[in-house]
């Protein structure tokens, strides 16, 4: 689960990290309130969305004017101007695609004199299966032009979870972030808090870019991006309630209640399958015979009727789906139930795209006689390949 930047500040803040004063604001109207309570002289606005890269952003409508999401102010009057430009306008970044997100919320947030900008990111290392620290001297909004040119400046060291965030960790991070004397003691106690932070809290991922060196000589959190564990969120109810559904696909959210796994995709083949490495050997067939999969949906092994009716609403509610194929391999997921949750479902909501049904396993014939006996236009498949050529066929015809 991922979580706006603003919440991420709370978070480090609840954590013992130092972060900047701001207030979070959803209307235009308390722009300047808000901006009044910080005091200045130097505020930054920005752009609250699930995606990077705000800063060199653009907005697609002329009215929210010709700068990114990230903007800095030098009065009141100028923090309410870009909150009135920049609040309800659509914001395109490297990550959004070209339709942008609206951007519904804005962080208010006091400006800082900085003397450097570090990088830093706690994830886990799917290769070790331990929390890993990534850490660079060239942090900013060009840190991914960094670890494309220069990978050697960028550097990333593992935690054994037997023994935690040692001093030796710390000295490490502070190597190098190249910080000495007070600063790399201070990156040591940082690295321990922030580390102990992502263990305590089911984090995913935690990035802070940048993480800067003040004038003062003082480390500091000036940005934050924090995903969880969604497996884990039932241990944190206070984490639970920072969801922001705005942010997030809706067919994604509503697969949740039933407990689909399902990711939206660009293409216009609509695909229910059941285990997850079915689901991705489908999708492969379907790009070999030269379509693209509309999602990846994963019933799993236990589905009931009713998540079978879900999962055909959430396929057909999406408008790029031109074809719909179903591919289960019955063992614990039994044919049948597979076979009448699609009737019900092409009964309940109607059927305007073609439909290829492939089915094997067990109650296999079960599942095929509730199919074939239905009365409705559906094409029936032999095998994967035989299923992802019809389907691809299908929609090529429309």
């Amino acid at each position: 689960m991922n979580i706006h930047e603003y919440q991420g500040k709370s978070v480090l803040k609840q954590i013992g990290a130092p972060v900047s004063k701001g207030i979070a604001i959803f209307d235009a109207s308390e722009a300047e309130a808000a901006a009044k309570e910080l005091g200045g002289p130097l505020w930054v606005v920005k752009s609250q969305i699930h995606a990077g890269g705000r800063g060199k952003g653009t907005f697609i409508e002329n009215s929210a004017g010709d700068k990114g999401g990230v903007r800095l102010a030098w009065s009141v009057d100028e923090v309410v101007e870009n909150a009135y430009q920049m609040l309800g306008s659509h914001l395109v970044t490297a990550q959004t695609g070209e339709d942008g997100k609206q951007v519904n919320r804005l962080y208010i947030e006091d400006g800082s004199d900085i003397d450097r900008e570090l990088y830093l990111s706690i994830i886990i290392n799917r290769e070790t299966s331990r929390v890993s620290f990534i850490v660079s001297t060239e942090g900013g909004m060009d840190i991914e032009a960094v670890a494309h040119d220069t990978p050697e400046k960028v550097i990333n060291f593992d935690i054994d979870p037997a023994t935690g965030f040692m001093p030796h960790h710390g000295r490490r991070l502070a190597k190098a972030l190249e910080l000495n004397g007070d600063l790399g003691k201070q990156a040591n106690a940082l690295g321990r808090t922030l580390y102990d932070g992502f263990i305590s809290k089911d984090m995913s991922m935690l990035e802070i870019n940048p993480l800067i060196v003040t004038e003062d000589q003082r480390l500091h959190c000036l940005d934050a991006k924090i995903s969880f564990d969604e497996n884990a969120l039932f241990r944190h109810k206070d984490i639970q309630e920072l969801r922001d559904i705005t942010e997030e696909d809706s067919k994604e959210t509503e697969a949740k209640k039933f407990d689909l796994s399902y990711v939206a995709l660009d293409g216009n083949i609509g695909c229910m399958v059941n285990g997850a490495g079915l689901a991705m050997s489908t999708m492969d067939i379907i790009k070999l015979y030269g379509a693209e999969p509309a999602n990846f949906l994963d019933v799993g092994g236990g589905a009931t009727k009713e998540n079978i009716v879900a999962a055909f609403k959430i396929l057909t509610s999406d408008s790029k789906v031109k074809g719909i194929l179903i591919n289960i391999f019955g063992g614990i997921m039994k044919c049948d139930v597979i076979a009448q949750g699609t009737v019900d479902a092409v009964k309940e909501v109607g059927l305007e795209v073609p439909l290829v049904v492939r089915l094997e396993g067990t109650n296999v014939e079960e599942g095929k006689n509730i199919i074939n006996n239905s009365g409705l236009n559906v094409i029936a498949a032999d095998d994967l390949d035989d299923a992802a050529q019809k389907i691809v066929t299908a929609v090529g015809a429309i």
